[in-house]
């Protein structure tokens, strides 16, 4: 659906010896991206965890119609003819819409298809006892701000909280509930 985020995550085999080159060029595949599609909300890179483990980028776009903006352009295909001898194999690519970019899938997940029923079970529940702690630590703190500062300010802490501390820890010990056994090795 178009005005949605979305992400896509690449996972990607560099030819042994070639990885210093593989990061350069995708140093300037995203420099472009930034530059040429204004929907583009940015990207991170995992290097491999072990030895023939492949890269993993993450990027965001601010939704479908961007995404498809720059997946049938010509720069994504000179950057990918640029790129070829780099490369050991195809690369995999995942699109994910809605709430999935919380969630990272266990290891051996072959298809990452949360439940979107069970995800949305455990965002209530994280976001509720978020606001709950947020509201208790700060709320006489911030009882003098107007309305809007108060709430910007505890919206900021929540996704910062979610992203970068809650969800990347809680997401291991509850993948078996998120990510059905059935769908892993």
């Amino acid at each position: 659906m178009a005005g949605e985020p979305v992400t896509v995550v690449v996972r990607r085999h560099v030819r042994p010896g070639r990885e210093t080159e593989y990061e350069a060029w995708l140093s300037r595949l995203t420099e472009g991206v930034a530059r040429q599609f204004p929907g583009y909300l940015g990207a991170e890179f995992h290097r491999p965890a072990g030895q023939g483990e492949p890269y993993s980028s993450v990027f965001r776009f601010d939704g479908l119609d961007t995404l498809d903006a720059f997946e049938t352009s010509d720069f994504r295909a000179r950057m990918l003819e640029e790129g070829a001898p780099l490369f050991a194999g195809d690369a995999v690519w995942e699109r994910m819409t809605g709430l999935e970019f919380w969630f990272d899938p266990p290891a051996g997940t072959r298809v990452p298809q949360p439940s979107p029923h069970r995800m949305a079970l455990v965002l209530v529940a994280v976001v509720y006892v978020l606001v709950l702690a947020i509201n208790a630590g700060l709320g006489r703190a911030t009882s003098g701000w107007s309305p809007s500062l108060r709430l910007l300010l505890f919206v900021c802490l929540q996704v910062g909280l979610m992203t970068y501390l809650i969800m990347p820890r809680l997401t291991p010990r509850i993948a078996r509930f998120i990510f059905p056994r059935s769908k892993r090795d």
